[in-house]
């Protein structure tokens, strides 16, 4: 079965830049795959993609070493079995507010006799290999998301159920639930960041990499420094946005009348 790099890398001691695909395009998708990224997570919770724009996006994924993820819409069994055998090396899954949420997800992941997954890898053995089911288990990852109050007072309980290897933090769920407004990633909001800091200690203590969703390469490099390992730069629209947005600012600010056709 092909290996997955993100327990390559964090065997290694290092951190994964992880990017976010949330454009149902593969043309989109293969591009972001293109530039350097170690993984990509298509989103299939917030991000405007259904089951088939995932596959052809997990295809255009696979053009490239780089390692698929996706975020599953809730933690069900029918969303997360379906995206698991499209391919994905790894799920992250919201609001997992309890070990008991935590050992459900594991299960949905997993094949028996540890998990109820239901057999049928149809794309997952073309991208993973023919013995795909005798290693999926091993290979794959269960990533639980850490977003509300709850589930930081479930922290340690979470980190111990077997099978939770990571965990990812969502920082504008976690900032509404401790009650800073407004939700926002890049989070300097005290309660926010003590929180932020006391994952990453507990996932240190537990041997569980952490993640966690960032804006900008500042506090992306910050979120490293600080012992995450699975590190998100924003997304596909908002990289698109913000580059778009710059370029036509710069335009506009050099004194050219954007806008007025010239005359000839």
């Amino acid at each position: 079965m092909r290996a997955n790099r993100l327990r390559e890398i964090w065997a290694k001691g290092e951190a994964a830049l992880n990017g976010w695909a949330s454009i149902p395009s593969a043309f989109a998708t293969e591009v972001m795959a293109h530039q350097g990224f170690d993984s990509i997570t298509v989103d299939m919770q917030h991000g405007i993609v259904d089951y088939q724009a995932a596959a052809t996006m997990l295809a255009a994924i696979s053009t490239t070493s780089v390692v698929p993820l996706s975020r599953v819409p809730w933690n069900d069994s029918a969303w997360i079995g379906k995206i698991m055998d499209a391919g994905v090396y790894g799920v992250i899954c919201p609001m997992i507010n309890t070990p008991e949420h935590a050992e459900q997800l594991v299960q949905y992941c997993k094949y028996p006799p540890r998990g109820i997954r239901s057999f049928g890898p149809a794309r997952a053995v073309l991208y993973g290999g023919a013995d795909y089911w005798q290693h999926a288990d091993r290979e794959l990852l269960v990533i639980p998301m850490i977003e509300t109050a709850e589930a930081l007072k479930n922290l340690d309980a979470i980190l111990s159920v077997p099978g939770v290897e990571a965990v990812y933090v969502g920082p504008a769920d976690l900032s509404l639930s401790l009650g800073c407004k407004p939700p926002r990633l890049d989070q300097t909001d005290a309660p926010v960041v003590e929180a932020q800091k006391m994952i990453v200690k507990a996932c240190k203590n537990h041997g569980v990499a952490a993640g966690i969703h960032c804006a900008t390469a500042a506090y992306a490099s910050k979120m490293i420094n600080d012992g995450y390992q699975l590190v998100t730069l924003a997304s596909d629209s908002r990289l698109l946005a913000a580059k778009a947005s710059d370029e036509i600012n710069a335009v506009r600010k050099s004194g050219t009348k954007a806008g007025v056709l010239p005359a000839y």
